[in-house]
């Protein structure tokens, strides 16, 4: 169960921030939200509330006035036993051993650091306050302490590149995070990055552009045993409405992963230059067989344009990304 901490205690208005059209909210929760939010979790949960965590989420959790957070997470205690334990994110420029002891003391089991970039320039372009050497001072001190590390990372920022995007994933591997959450950058309106993509200040990925990196970061972070949580921004009606560009789309996640298996069902297919035969069996795992088909079969489409013709099989021994193909 999430509740979420709009802006609150954040002490810089980053480029491409306006919190309160992305999480669609203004309203700050207090004591009495989260003793409600948690009843109804347990009441909805039952016996699987272990496997959950209390989350606080949209804003700079520990950089929010004391009382106030404290206040928060005094309402969790007559629950927490039924609980995974507490995850929430913050700023990595707002972690210090004092914090994090105070946190574990409280049961918080996750921390998530909203890192975005790795890269000092890309950091101070789009007003972050705070550098890549805090981000990996807070991942050693979360470590420290035996708490499980996040961290969310943006492609496609102001002053940013493939290059820097890339360079960012290698570092975020360096320290060994246990989560990973990628979000395509996308322009809300009432930002300075509004403005700047207004004066054309600023040329953001086209949505192909962000399916073709984000396709390659997958396969990055899955290659080191990284668990992606989280690829794309939550679809919210305030979002779609008040976002400028083309680069959000709803299904990111699975416009990546259907890019993933075209990729390699097509670099298979020049394996066989027979060009008599064109009918191909490919083999995946059951769970992928959407993957590979594509949205709405655009996968399927496009081979079949191409001239091949492709039944899709499932093969249990595969793991997520994996295929092979038979020709017939």
């Amino acid at each position: 169960m999430a509740l979420f901490i709009p802006h609150n205690g954040c002490p810089h208005k980053c480029t491409f921030c306006n919190q309160r059209n992305i999480v669609g909210q203004a309203y700050q929760p207090n004591a009495d939200d989260v003793t409600n939010a948690v009843k109804i979790a347990v009441d909805s949960l039952k016996e699987n509330t272990k496997e959950a965590e209390i989350a606080f989420f949209g804003g700079s959790f520990t950089a929010i006035d004391r009382e106030y957070m404290l206040e928060l997470l005094d309402a969790t205690k007559p629950f927490i036993n039924r609980f995974k334990g507490i995850r929430l994110s913050t700023r990595p420029d707002c972690i210090d051993d004092e914090i994090v002891s105070l946190l574990k003391s409280y049961k918080v089991t996750s921390i998530e650091l909203g890192a975005q970039s790795m890269d000092d320039e890309v950091l101070k372009l789009n007003e972050r306050g705070h550098t890549a050497d805090d981000v990996r001072n807070a991942c050693r001190i979360i470590k420290n302490y035996g708490i499980s590390l996040g961290l969310q990372m943006m492609t496609g920022l102001y002053g940013s590149d493939f290059y820097k995007d890339i360079y960012t994933a290698d570092e975020f591997i360096k320290l060994r995070p246990d989560t990973v959450r990628i979000y395509p950058t996308v322009i809300m309106q009432d930002t300075e990055l509004a403005n700047l993509y207004n004066s054309k200040k600023f040329i953001p990925y086209t949505l192909e552009q962000s399916v073709e990196l984000c396709s390659k970061l997958i396969l990055k972070f899955k290659s080191e045993n990284i668990r992606i949580i989280r690829l794309g921004l939550h679809y919210s009606e305030s979002l779609e409405n008040n976002s400028l560009g083309n680069n959000y789309h709803p299904a990111f996640k699975e416009l990546c992963e259907n890019k993933i298996f075209f990729d390699k069902i097509t670099k298979l297919i020049k394996n066989y230059p027979d060009k008599e035969v064109d009918f191909f069996e490919a083999y995946v795992n059951p769970h992928s067989v959407s993957k590979l088909a594509g949205q709405n079969k655009s996968n399927i489409i496009r081979l079949n344009n191409m001239g091949y013709k492709l039944k899709i099989k499932t093969d249990q021994s595969l793991d997520e990304y994996e295929i092979y193909i038979k020709q017939r």
